[in-house]
Order: structure tokens, then C-alpha cells, then sequence
């Protein structure tokens, strides 16, 4: 019996004690991690069960999240009951149909400003846990953290996937850009962050409505961290690229709503906003690019190569406005992207 099998006799055997007949989950995704999901029906309900390896994947951080969401009123999967021994969650179906699959010209704007609302409830949850005795604050997304994800392009991008040997003069460049998006996380607000808001991982919830509140998930890596970051991965989605005209008003959309609950200083300029947003985007940009080829390389998952020169084309265009981050903007396009495009498979445009 292969160690998939094992499990999966495992998981069908702990839902025993939940309901009064034999469950037979269905696989339906895994995910950027080693998680798998299966689903069920019983009594007319639908039930999701997660399937998380703890020695890869712990499952206390999903579960401490979902409640501390939760309690702020987020719809989020409800708990029903896990296992801690060998990595089980069985939890609540919020609704199978991603936001990205549904988002068209027209109706993007609409669904946007109702995810960026939820960034406010998102915003305040930093201390967690159900007793004060136990409670914790989320990790800080302070500077080495900041940096250890900058390092994962160097090392998985450039190193593993592309064998590209940097010069002195290129690691001196890279080293002052990281600086510098570095010291831009620094300048910024700290809110709670989910630090994986994106289309995929928000759901249209299970009733089925346009006016019914969007799901969230996968917030299992939530940390302490600047205010834009939610905001420019929901707006520049590494999956999926919107025209500016679009973008923009809703840049300013949650410029404001941040202002007004208080997440920005009243005198901080649109201005100065923009620029947090801008730079905060070509580090996660930057660090997306590294994260898909790990995917790839380390652990099996090629899906995501094909993302890969969106990602880049975002940090070259945004780079481009910045004079200080221009060298970067200019060497990437010239000698990276198009080794990329060499070497990774084209996506498919959603537009």
C-alpha cells in the first residue's frame, strides 16, 4: 500500500467517529503545500477534510486562524474536529468555486472593493488564541523575514531553475534593490495580514449569490506585516493581470478604507501610499518568481512555472517608474525574462 493509500485509510477510519455511516471522501486539490483536500456530502451538507503531513505541514496554525477569523466575523471553514497525530482537519464547505474563476471586465471592480473590505477585520487580528494564558502574537514580517523571501529568487530562479551565474556587479545590484524594498516594508503600518489574499483563495460562499459574502481561506501563514501587502496581492494577482484602468481607482478605494479605520496616518499622502504599494509589490513579485520554481524543482508541483513571467513583467513595468529600482527593472528584461520565456511554458491570457 503506497503512503497516499495509508493515509487515506487513515482519514476515512477518523471520520467514523464524526457520522453514523462510512464516509468515502473524494479528492478534489492540493495545493501549493503538501495539503490535499477531499470532499464529502452527508445529509444534504457538504464537508471539506483536509489531509496535512505534520512533519511538512502543521495543522495548529490553520486551525488557531480560522477561529481568530472567524470571531472578527469573516466567513471562513468552521472547525469541526481534527487530528493533531496525523494531520486531519475536517471542516466546513464555504463554497468550491474560486473568485478567479467568475472575474470578467465588468464585474471585477465590484468583487475587488468587497474583498478589499475584508482587509479591516483581516487588519486587526494580530494576538490569537482562545485564552490569555496561551495567546500569542503572529509572527512580525520584520526585515530578515523580508529577506529570506528576496533570497528564494536568487537561490531558486536565478541558481536552480535558470543555472544563471550572477556577476559581481549583478549581486550588487540585486543587494541595494532588496535594500531598498527592504527598508520599504520597514516604513509602512503593521496590520494582520493574510499574506496570501488573492483570487484563488477566496471563494464565492456556498449560497451561491453575488450579494452573498466572499469566503477566505488558506490563512494558515498570517503574520504581523505592512499595510499594502494583502491589498497589491489581491489587485496584482500573479495569476491573472487587470488593466490599470481598472486597478487603479480601486489602488485608491483601499487608500481610503485604510485611512478611514484608522490602518494610515491621516497625513500620510496618496502619493507616498502609492510608492508603499508599488515596491511592496515587486518584493512579493520577486519573491512569487523564486516560490514557483521551488514549486517545480523541489517539490514536484510544475503547474506554476507557467506564472512565472507575469510575475516578472509586473516587477519590470513597476520598477521602470522607480529611478532607484530602474537598473533592476532594465536587467531583468534584458536578461532574465527572456531566459525564462526560454525555459518555462507560456500561459494562457484570461482576458
Amino acid at each position: 500500500m503506497s503512503e497516499s493509500d495509508l493515509r487515506f485509510s487513515l482519514l476515512t477510519t477518523w471520520l467514523r467517529q464524526f457520522f453514523a455511516e462510512e464516509i468515502t471522501p473524494t479528492l478534489i486539490c492540493g495545493d501549493a503545500s503538501f495539503r490535499r483536500y477531499f470532499k464529502f456530502s452527508y445529509n444534504n451538507e457538504s464537508f471539506i477534510v483536509s489531509d496535512s503531513p505534520v512533519e511538512l505541514v502543521p495543522i495548529m496554525p490553520f486551525i488557531t486562524m480560522a477561529k481568530a477569523y472567524k470571531k472578527v466575523g469573516l466567513l471562513v471553514p468552521e472547525i469541526i474536529g481534527f487530528c493533531d497525530k496525523h494531520g486531519f482537519v475536517l471542516q466546513t464547505d464555504v463554497g468550491d468555486t474560486q473568485l478567479l474563476s467568475v472575474l470578467t471586465l465588468d464585474n471585477v471592480s465590484q468583487y475587488y472593493q468587497q474583498a478589499l473590505a475584508l482587509l479591516m477585520p483581516i487588519s486587526q487580528v494580530k494576538l490569537i488564541g482562545e485564552e490569555h494564558a496561551q495567546s500569542h502574537y503572529l509572527a512580525d514580517f520584520d526585515d530578515e523575514f523580508v529577506k529570506r523571501e528576496l533570497g528564494i529568487f536568487t537561490e531558486w530562479l536565478l541558481g536552480k531553475h535558470l543555472n544563471y551565474s550572477l556577476s559581481e556587479t549583478e549581486q550588487q545590484l540585486l543587494a541595494h534593490s532588496f535594500n531598498i524594498l527592504t527598508a520599504n516594508v520597514a516604513e509602512q503600518p503593521k496590520v494582520g495580514m493574510h499574506r496570501d489574499f488573492h483570487s484563488r483563495n477566496l471563494l464565492l460562499s456556498s449560497k451561491g449569490e453575488s450579494s452573498a459574502p466572499l469566503a477566505v481561506i488558506d490563512f494558515q501563514d498570517a503574520v504581523i506585516g505592512p499595510v499594502t501587502y494583502d491589498a497589491v496581492s489581491l489587485l496584482r494577482d500573479c495569476y491573472i493581470r487587470w488593466p490599470e484602468s481598472v486597478i487603479n481607482p480601486l489602488i485608491r478605494f483601499h487608500f481610503d478604507l485604510a485611512k478611514q479605520h484608522d490602518l494610515i496616518q491621516h497625513d500620510v499622502t496618496f502619493e507616498r501610499y502609492q510608492q508603499w504599494f508599488d515596491l511592496m509589490g515587486i518584493q512579493r513579485h520577486i519573491k512569487a518568481a523564486g516560490i514557483f520554481a521551488r514549486l517545480n524543482l523541489r517539490d514536484g508541483k510544475p503547474g506554476y512555472m507557467a506564472d512565472i513571467p507575469l510575475t516578472l513583467e509586473y516587477i519590470i513595468d513597476i520598477a521602470a517608474q522607480y529611478s532607484e529600482l530602474a537598473p533592476l527593472s532594465q536587467w531583468l528584461a534584458e536578461y532574465i525574462l527572456p531566459r525564462v520565456l526560454t525555459n518555462t511554458p507560456m500561459k494562457e491570457t484570461l482576458l
